[in-house]
């Protein structure tokens, strides 16, 4: 058995602007821990249970060079650059045709993958890697996708919903999964949270490599069938450093469609199971998750830097510049207030979800200097 890894950290982070830039990603971000960036943390929680030489990391052509040098532990040769952003279906199918390329000494059905994120709060680490452990013996085992489910503690809009039902086994913690359901509205998410067997989806998939491509090109053809084509592009540069693309995939990976892999091939694959998490979990997806988790003062708030607030509660209020003062006020509540040395972005914390929009009418407008 051969265990990998494939970590996605191309995404933008758009919804943490202005301290997220096309540069500097929410992965590249120190948001939970002083010391250490989301995506040096995902590499953390896998030690020890995945070889490093095992992680590949796929990213950006934007992002490389910065993630090489943020995780010098793994080989440059593993962290590989899309040629064209694709969203995450194309993107795991160029992971597995280099995990089918480079272990060639493997037969496809003894080599597990794990599909990992760049940008989760987990702890503590030793259940994660627990259930890690168990999803690739499991899907070892079995024909089967699976993935994590977190219990919900709250009727969460901003998350995909899992619905399941019995257990495989009785004492096992692994589920058959019904239906994938989108990002409900307020109503609907209360409704899910009163059912009691709706899960957060969290993004993480397990499984064979075999089962993974067959099953990809049964049901997304445009992006599976070209799986056998991009393997043979890497069979002779598996140990090249690329700056940028492999040149040779270009054409084949442009063509291929935009596509999520919860659209293109977990609504449709004909077996999911899903392992309940017995650890804490969340998405650090905006503002108000950086809220929900962070330390806050006795008025609520969540604070760093050189500022001082006046009638101010339940906000975030960052100052990550020495260059000013700031002070905030009067009577102001659940706030959200970001300074950086050339940005200024104030909203309301209900309003954090739509930060990207405020993001893409800077693009829109031609003012790009501020992203």
């Amino acid at each position: 058995m051969k265990k990998t890894a494939i970590i996605m950290a191309g995404g933008s982070g758009e919804r943490f602007w202005p301290l997220s830039r096309i540069t500097k990603p929410k992965q590249l971000l120190n948001l939970s821990n002083p010391n250490r960036n989301m995506l040096q943390q995902s590499i953390d929680r896998i030690r020890g249970i995945i070889d490093l030489d095992d992680i590949f990391i796929i990213t950006s052509k934007i992002l490389q060079s910065e993630i090489r040098n943020s995780l010098p532990e793994i080989a440059p040769q593993n962290i590989i650059a899309e040629p064209a952003k694709r969203n995450t279906a194309p993107c795991l199918a160029l992971g597995a045709s280099i995990i089918l390329s480079k272990y060639k000494e493997f037969s496809p059905e003894s080599i597990t993958v794990s599909v990992l994120t760049a940008d989760q709060l987990i702890k503590p680490e030793l259940n994660f890697q627990e259930s890690i452990i168990k999803l690739n013996d499991f899907c070892l085992n079995n024909k089967s996708i699976a993935t994590i489910g977190i219990k919900p503690t709250r009727p969460e809009t901003g998350f995909g919903y899992i619905e399941i039902n019995d257990k495989i086994h009785p004492d096992n913690g692994i589920y058959n999964a019904i239906k994938f359901h989108e990002k409900p509205n307020l109503e609907t998410a209360k409704n899910y949270l009163q059912k009691g067997n709706f899960l957060w989806n969290s993004g993480m998939f397990f499984f064979r490599l075999d089962y993974f491509i067959n099953e990809l090109k049964n049901n997304l053809p445009a992006v599976g069938n070209e799986i056998d084509q991009l393997s043979k592009s890497y069979k002779n540069y598996i140990d090249t450093i690329f700056d940028g693309a492999n040149p040779d995939i270009v054409g084949i990976y442009e063509a291929m469609p935009d596509i999520s892999i919860d659209y293109g091939l977990m609504e449709l694959t004909a077996k999911v199971n899903v392992l309940q998490s017995n650890f804490q979990w969340d998405d650090l997806g905006t503002w108000d998750s950086l809220f929900r988790l962070g330390k806050t003062d006795i008025n609520g708030n969540v604070t760093e830097g050189n500022l001082e607030l006046c009638n101010v509660t339940n906000s975030i209020v960052l100052n990550k510049t020495s260059k000013k003062f700031i002070t905030t006020g009067l009577d102001l509540d659940r706030m959200v207030i970001i300074n950086t040395d050339d940005a200024l972005m104030i909203c309301p914390l209900d309003s954090a979800q739509d930060i990207k929009k405020l993001v893409n009418q800077i693009k829109n407008n031609n003012k790009l200097t501020w992203l």
